[in-house]
């Protein structure tokens, strides 16, 4: 594929992105996300919680991280939101051998023009799914992290934009040591949201089991799954109609002083919490705050952002942002457990 052809088609801003939401905008961008989730039903049971910020971050312009134990789905979760969408995906399965070259695309001498021609890599995708991300090694992992923070890649000197909407779905087993290289502070604050997968329930497990006996297939085909999908451009609407959505200044406040407790400040700082933290969120936190608000508006059919919208995804934005002590964690301290006091001391406006 011809690094032409690598790009999208993404207009331009224009002065309607400035101008307030009207009911026709709330009211298509909610008929789009119910089309979405309407998919995730045909192919995931439960996991309300991850569907929900898949949606969330795609619509917010972030990237997810998604962590949990074997088994739980991740990668069907992350397919189906990709292939809800009518852009392109691609999915790599990090290994500790995976060069750069492998992800971003190299160079290549043709002999016939006897010139350097630029294959692009997987990366180069509106979706694209690291599965096991921790198991690249640093130097993939830097190249990751230069595409998820520049929206770009270089390849021989030359710079080349990713398509948009691009958005990087990464997942992490949290148990298995071996094999794994963590992530740096820098590549985990890149990701808007973290969101922790957990066990379903007994009747959701049962119902698992009969959609699996239902499809007939331990493996789900997008191609079976229904042809009603949302258009890239259906996407590039979503993002751009969340950020029309209106944040007044005191929920603004109200996310820089989430941020700012969880660094031993704010209006009530925790008492103790230097004992437990090493290294509180960075003002990318607020941003993440005010574009999930945003997003997290648009979704429940809103023109404007209400606390709620920021305490629902605290965890998730928060958790991954929060270094605990050594002694926080011998004491079996969560990061969860912190965001809950934070989220406890802050006053809602």
């Amino acid at each position: 594929m011809p690094a032409a052809q690598a790009t999208a088609a993404y207009p331009s801003a224009t002065a309607s992105d400035s101008q307030p939401l009207t009911a026709d905008d709330v009211n298509r961008a909610r008929k789009l996300t119910d089309r979405i989730r309407a998919r995730f039903a045909q192919t995931l049971v439960g996991q309300d919680n991850l569907r929900e910020s898949l949606i969330t971050t795609m619509i917010a312009g972030g990237h997810i991280l998604v962590e949990s134990v074997p088994g739980l789905a991740k990668t069907t979760a992350a397919q189906t939101l990709a292939t809800s969408v009518s852009g392109s995906f691609k999915r790599v399965q990090c290994t500790p051998d995976l060069m750069p070259s492998d992800l971003v695309g190299t160079q290549v001498f043709d002999f016939a023009t006897q010139k350097f021609t630029t294959q692009i890599g997987p990366i180069h995708a509106n979706f694209v799914l690291l599965d096991e991300i921790n198991r690249a090694n640093a130097k993939t992992q830097s190249a990751m992290l230069e595409a998820m923070a520049e929206g770009a890649t270089t390849i021989g000197g030359q710079r080349i934009p990713l398509p948009k909407p691009f958005m990087v779905i990464a997942t992490q087993n949290p148990i298995e040591e071996e094999g794994t290289f963590n992530l740096p502070e820098a590549q985990m604050d890149r990701f808007m949201m973290k969101a922790v997968m957990t066990y379903p329930t007994s009747d959701q497990e049962v119902d698992m089991l009969k959609l699996l006996t239902r499809r007939g297939s331990d493996v789900v085909d997008p191609t079976q799954v229904g042809d009603d999908v949302v258009s890239v451009h259906d996407v590039d609407f979503l993002i751009r109609s969340a950020h029309r959505v209106h944040v007044s200044d005191a929920i603004m406040k109200y996310a820089v002083d989430l941020a700012k407790t969880s660094r031993g400040a704010g209006p009530n700082p925790i008492q103790g919490l230097s004992t437990l933290v090493r290294l509180g969120a960075s003002p990318r936190a607020s941003i993440a705050f005010v574009r999930i608000g945003q997003a997290a508006a648009l979704m429940a059919g809103r023109d404007y952002v209400i606390p709620e919208d920021l305490k629902g995804f605290a965890h998730e934005i928060l958790r991954h942002r929060i270094l605990l002590t050594f002694e926080a964690l011998a004491d079996g301290v969560t990061t969860d457990q912190v965001v809950d006091s934070i989220v406890k001391v802050v006053p809602v406006p």
